[in-house]
């Protein structure tokens, strides 16, 4: 009896004889605190099998929160499918959430379309399930700064993300190509800096895009970025920057642009009014200040900021990054937030920042070991906008290398060689999809998946089971067919098949 091929692959499979099979008669027995979890199983089963399975208290698909089974963590579930029923059980309703997600992989494929499917048997095989993550930050970036992205695909993201058991969409708002997030004080934001590359969000949207979310068992982490990257905000308000009178346009270019915030009073109320507007808005406990790649030469040049340098104490200007980051940071600890980063080398944001260490995965253990809180996510293997392949087919890509599915696949948060309490401050891994060269959502899905479903499996088990992964995900890309995700048409073209219009 063959293995049913899930991805990722839960922590412990066990398969049983006989199968369970859904139909009009069968109804879901739902505990107290389990009820986003029987409300999800008939949102995703609704479209193809169109079955109704109503709460009733003699169901025999009971779901159940039981918070005795501390064993199970935040996110854990059992699951046993037997002949006549099924049990999913959870300590926390993101357990349940997951195991959901589970049921569904086991189901025929035909459960993943949008449309109705005829004639099949909506059964699962009877298996017992233990399964709980290894991180808890499994999560993918998604940049709608360079190239914006509609609400509605940022649903069906986190729908793929989800159905994944990936729990963090990091959602890249600002950059110097777009600012696409809205600040009630501060309009000229998105009515100047929405403007390239496609527009901006509502309070309404992005409100509606966390609750979404939650309900999925996805947190949504915003990121702002400061004090570099800001080359759309200063178009809009150009009294934040270090050349006064100088006007500013939305930047047209990609790379690292040198204009920056300036350091002087106004523009650190700016960045306090934009992140008050941004806790109002996203709940979650950490917020993304960037604060990578920022040119100090406006610095240097601004006799405001070398006046500022010398009030502070500091060796000079390019101490002022440092300065910047570590009053930004405690305005977001002051509001109960835990304040987010890049990190270029590991020991560059004050020491009470979560970093993400992007240059290399060295500098994770860098951060490590001054006792911060780490998401690694190295460039060579968590980088999606590197192109896949070297095949000429393959569509254009940032320049530099090749990130192909075994190097996504080879992700290791907590190597090895890293100590226990250097490993401990591990939270977990994350996918970068940049869009400088991503015009459209079947770029931005072909980009994504499969390398996605290979930091999943490594995030999730923790396991390098090349050829075990593999095997699995043959039978996987059939369900991502299903969804409507694209893949190339063929080999020797840049073709993207179209991406379903309706959510995963």
């Amino acid at each position: 009896m063959p293995q049913p091929r899930l991805v990722p692959e839960p922590t412990h499979l066990a398969l049983l004889p006989g199968r369970f099979t859904f139909d009009d008669t069968t109804a879901l027995r739902v505990s107290p605190g389990a009820e986003a979890a029987a409300g999800l199983l008939r949102t995703l089963l609704g479209p193809a099998a169109g079955l109704p399975l109503p709460a009733r208290p003699d169901g025999s698909v009971v779901l159940a929160l039981d918070r005795a089974l501390t064993g199970l963590g935040e996110e854990g579930y059992g699951l046993t499918i037997g002949t006549e029923g099924v049990l999913l059980r959870a300590a926390r309703a993101r357990g349940l959430l997951a195991g959901v997600q589970t049921l569904r992989q086991l189901l025929p494929v035909e459960a993943l379309r949008a449309e109705p499917a005829a004639g099949i048997e909506w059964s699962v095989p009877c298996a017992q399930i233990t399964d709980t993550p290894r991180f808890p930050w499994r999560g993918s970036m998604l940049d709608v700064a360079r190239h914006f992205r509609p609400v509605s695909f940022l649903r069906r993201y986190v729908d793929l993300l989800a159905f994944h058991k990936l729990n963090v969409l990091h959602l890249h708002l600002t950059d110097d190509q777009g600012w696409r997030m809205p600040v009630a004080a501060l309009p000229r934001l998105t009515e100047v800096g929405g403007l390239p590359h496609g527009g901006a969000y509502t309070r309404a949207e992005l409100t509606g895009l966390v609750t979404y979310a939650a309900e999925r068992g996805v947190t949504v982490v915003p990121e702002i970025e400061m004090p570099g990257h800001v080359r759309a905000a200063l178009a809009a308000y150009p009294e934040l920057g270090n050349q006064p009178g100088r006007t500013y346009d939305v930047w047209d270019r990609w790379g690292v642009c040198d204009t920056v915030l300036g350091v002087h009073d106004e523009a650190l109320d700016f960045c306090r009014t934009v992140l008050d507007e941004v806790a109002d808005v996203f709940p979650s406990s950490y917020v993304h200040v960037g604060g990578e790649e920022c040119p100090t030469t406006e610095w240097h040049a601004s006799p405001s900021a070398r006046r500022r340098a010398a009030d502070e104490g500091l060796a000079g200007p390019q101490a002022l990054h440092g300065w910047f980051m570590e009053r930004i940071g405690r305005h977001l600890l002051d509001a109960g937030r835990r304040p987010l980063g890049w990190t270029e080398n590991g020991a560059d944001l004050p020491p009470y920042f979560t970093v993400m260490p992007w240059r290399d995965a060295g500098h994770g253990r860098t951060a490590a070991r001054r006792g911060q809180q780490v998401v690694m996510t190295p460039h060579r293997t968590t980088y999606l906008d590197y192109p896949q392949s070297a095949d000429p087919g393959e569509p254009p890509g940032q320049r530099g290398g090749i990130v192909d599915l075994r190097a996504v696949h080879k992700t290791d948060p907590a190597p090895t060689e890293w100590s226990a309490e250097e490993s401990a401050q591990v939270l977990g891994a994350q996918a970068q999809l940049w869009t400088e060269y991503v015009p459209t959502a079947a770029h931005a899905e072909y980009l994504a998946f499969p390398r996605l479903c290979a930091l999943a499996e490594v995030v999730w088990t923790g396991r390098h089971d090349w050829a075990g992964f593999q095997e699995r995900l043959r039978h996987h890309r059939t369900r991502l067919d299903a969804l409507g995700v694209p893949r190339r048409l063929s080999a020797t073209s840049s073709s993207l098949a179209p991406v379903s219009s309706a959510p995963p």
